[in-house]
């Protein structure tokens, strides 16, 4: 299994098995450059996680699967797009939104829901997407999804247990 390091600069020298590394093929939006990103995970108990360009190691995005702020979350994607990522039926995916916060103010926290980061789970290959969907937007507030959602967690229910499937992305 080979390896490559990285000096990034909020998480020092990062070793990262070849395995874990997310390939984009046309890159981020605003950052098409940069193609080679890994998905790290410092704190295992937060929903939070960077996405970290091995390209360019002050180049790190705060992530989270959208599964944790609204479990219903099941962006209608473009055929083009599912063919780009070679997504079928039974391919497993795993979706990340960009999450913008504010200096200072965390309770200001959005997620970019219209251009959610879909990786083919068997590949490692991903794309930012334009989701088809008017109900969507690019600064969702994540603090208003989860006060949504307080009266659930009072009775008991779990809804950020589940896998996300292909079934859940609609293409046309």
């Amino acid at each position: 299994m080979t390896s490559t390091c990285i000096d990034s600069t909020r998480f020092g020298r990062i070793e990262v098995d070849e395995e874990a590394v997310i390939t984009f093929s046309e890159g981020l939006f605003g950052f098409e450059q940069y193609r080679r990103f890994v998905v790290l995970c410092p704190d295992e108990k937060s929903p939070f996680r960077w996405l970290q360009s091995l390209e360019e190691p002050s180049l790190a995005f705060v992530v989270i699967e959208p599964r944790h702020f609204m479990p219903d979350y099941a962006p209608t994607i473009s055929d083009a797009d599912a063919e780009a990522l070679g997504l079928h039926a039974d391919t497993p995916i795993l979706t990340f939104v960009i999450v913008t916060i504010p200096p200072g103010k965390p309770e200001q926290m959005t997620a970019n829901l219209m251009g959610p980061i879909l990786i083919n789970g068997v590949t490692r290959i991903a794309r930012q997407v334009i989701v088809e969907d008017d109900c969507y937007s690019t600064k969702h507030s994540i603090l208003h999804e989860l006060m949504k959602r307080q009266p659930d967690a009072r009775e008991g229910t779990d809804a950020g247990t589940h896998a996300q499937s292909e079934s859940e992305h609609r293409h046309r």
